[in-house]
């Protein structure tokens, strides 16, 4: 038995079955309509459910910032606390509802805020870099050593200097060519000028 053909028409060359997606986007574009597709739908209610998912993982601190209803953080605490996969999941979808009646400032709030603790705060990294230059002036430069003290007094100047004196001796290849090695002498030096600077130490600074 034949197959009844499907109705449609060509559009360069493609052809456009009645109905379809395509059929009713083309229709809104003759029309001058700016109503999102139900692809363009669909693709928006994922990505707010991924950032409804993505909150759950935020710090504390970075949520509190949130301008988030009462209701919005307890079903926060709520999907934390559920481990039973389909309660978990039920309660995943009622976020994702919640997220879709959020104000667009608000999801930018959102973005903004795990954007933050996933990179770091611009002061953060302002901090880090800072820090990072000290330590290698303090290895590199002998007149940095002097200048640290003079600025920053309460250093403990015979454990800094003895550690300085074991990172430039940690940096020495041992045979020529090789590549300018790091120990633990480099990472104390950047915990010492980093808590002095202000800050607390960090995991991208332990690494740098």
């Amino acid at each position: 038995m034949s197959r009844k053909p499907t109705k449609g028409y060509f559009v360069k060359g493609q052809f456009v079955a009645l109905g379809s997606e395509l059929d009713l986007e083309l229709k809104r574009e003759l029309k001058g309509s700016d109503e999102p597709s139900r692809t363009e739908l669909k693709h928006e209610s994922d990505a707010l459910q991924k950032l409804g998912t993505e909150l759950l993982d935020l710090r504390a601190d970075l949520i509190a910032r949130l301008d988030l209803s009462e209701k919005f953080r307890d079903a926060i605490t709520d999907a934390k606390r559920i481990t039973n996969f389909e309660g978990k999941r039920r309660q995943m979808q009622f976020i994702g509802k919640l997220m879709r009646l959020l104000e667009p400032e608000v999801l930018a709030q959102i973005r903004h805020a795990l954007d933050e603790q996933h990179n770091g705060s611009a002061e953060e990294n302002l901090a880090l870099h800072q820090a990072e230059q000290w330590r290698d002036r303090l290895i590199a430069d002998e007149d940095a050593f002097g200048q640290w003290m003079n600025t920053y007094t309460a250093t403990d100047s015979q454990q800094l200097r003895a550690l300085i004196r074991q990172a430039r001796k940690d940096a020495k290849p041992e045979k020529p060519g090789e590549a300018l090695r790091h120990g633990r002498a480099y990472r104390d030096i950047f915990q010492i000028v980093r808590q002095h600077l202000g800050g607390a130490t960090n995991e991208a600074g332990d690494k740098a």
